[in-house]
């Protein structure tokens, strides 16, 4: 059984768009697109064997936060996910109209 969390300074190319993402162990989407690869049961662990794209499907605004909800176009896994201040903001707007 894997911690809760790990944390893992990864380096990345995204799937969806194909940017180089340069990962600062928190880092769990593309800041371009906000794609990301479903491979972890827990944050950091690596234990999902699934390995299919997460969409960005929505987004929530709590507590001065923007976060994510990511859902696997593979599996239908649903994950949320805290945005990060590199984030594209245009892409945030437009998940959270509906627009991806």
């Amino acid at each position: 059984m894997s911690k809760k969390f790990q944390r893992r300074m990864e380096d990345f190319v995204c799937l969806n768009c194909g940017e180089c993402v340069k990962g600062n162990g928190y880092t769990n989407h593309c800041p371009k697109c906000l794609f990301s690869r479903h491979v972890d049961m827990n944050p950091g662990d690596r234990q999902c064997s699934c390995l299919g794209l997460m969409k960005p499907a929505g987004v929530e605004y709590v507590r001065g936060e923007y976060i994510i909800i990511h859902k696997c176009v593979k599996c239908g896994m649903k994950k949320r996910n805290k945005s990060s201040p590199d984030d594209s903001f245009e892409e945030i707007v437009k998940v959270s109209s509906g627009g991806k």
